[in-house]
């Protein structure tokens, strides 16, 4: 084992793992964070806290981590190589570990722009860092964890236990250069695998099929993202706005149709998580039902994947 987590040792034992998202507030508010565990609680093997996602201020990913350890849920805290340079990340994880922090994503984050969207103003005037990219923080949280050394050369004289995880987005443009990316994350360490949202189902098979022959499913863990869809505003929004989130016509035009679009978007959900348990190289799910974490219950559990086992 390399750090004991839940979620490391369902994996291990061939389990077909869950995760599920919950965003900290814009806010000092624990009661928030409170509601979203008790919706969330038991549905997932582990959870993950997003870090000031789309570039808006919200509670610290490492303190909301810490306070889901405190009421019994594991996360996978994520940290973003936009508002840390590599002395903040290393000192971040320190602290992580010792509070019993053992999953971390590393992700670049979403460019500052992205949070001046809509009704909020965000910082698009803040300077993003980008000291090193997700692939070197997979890379040094490997060598703290492996080696005992920091990035510069330093021991560390105490074990730093972790489950390094990276994200992948098989469908972004170009797509041709997807899966060489994706391998270059493994081979800095990463030992699971979060997507982007699959909503093309046929077309991710095909890049997870190209990860496969290249030997990376044997390596790496690899968790379909499942974004569950709350309205075809948000699908038709998605497909153009996000990168590396393609949405078929179809889906939008059902979506459109449904008398009640949120109860057709947990259909969706679960037939998503059924037909990306069929590929081969998928180990896992990451539900993320953006401000309806009451859904996520529901979702695994129509999509028989409840109870959770414990590891």
């Amino acid at each position: 084992m390399k750090s004991g987590s839940n979620l490391e040792k369902v994996l291990a034992a061939g389990r077909f793992a869950v995760t599920a998202e919950l965003g900290p507030p814009m806010s000092a508010n624990l009661e928030v964070v409170r509601r979203k565990i008790d919706a969330l609680r038991g549905s997932a093997d582990a959870y993950n806290i997003t870090d000031n996602q789309t570039a808006v201020v919200r509670m610290s990913s490492i303190a909301t981590a810490i306070f889901l350890l405190q009421e019994g849920l594991e996360p996978v805290m994520q940290m973003t190589a936009r508002d840390r340079n590599r002395i903040a990340i290393q000192s971040d994880i320190l602290g992580a570990v010792a509070h019993g922090v053992r999953n971390c994503l590393c992700i670049s984050g979403d460019h500052q722009s992205f949070g001046a969207a809509g009704r909020l103003k965000g910082h698009p005037g803040a300077k993003n860092v980008y000291d090193v990219d997700s692939i070197q923080m997979v890379n040094i949280l490997k060598g703290m964890r492996d080696e005992s050394r920091l990035q510069g050369g330093d021991p560390i004289d105490h074990p730093t236990p972790l489950f390094i995880g990276a994200a992948w987005t098989p469908l972004g443009d170009p797509v041709e250069i997807r899966v060489g990316r994706l391998s270059k994350k493994v081979n800095a360490g990463a030992d699971f695998i979060q997507t982007q949202g699959v909503f093309d189902v046929e077309a991710f098979a095909a890049q997870v099929a190209k990860a496969r022959e290249r030997g990376i499913t044997d390596r790496t863990a690899i968790l379909a993202g499942i974004i569950v869809p709350k309205s075809a505003g948000m699908l038709r929004y998605m497909n153009k706005s996000v990168a590396g989130v393609t949405v078929p016509e179809s889906l939008i035009a059902r979506m459109q149709a449904a008398k009640n679009p949120r109860e057709e978007g947990i259909r969706v959900a679960v037939e998503l998580i059924q037909a990306v348990r069929q590929i081969p190289g998928v180990r896992g799910a990451h539900l993320q039902a953006i401000e309806w974490e009451e859904a996520v219950p529901i979702i695994v559990g129509e999509a028989g994947l409840l109870p959770r086992p414990i590891a």
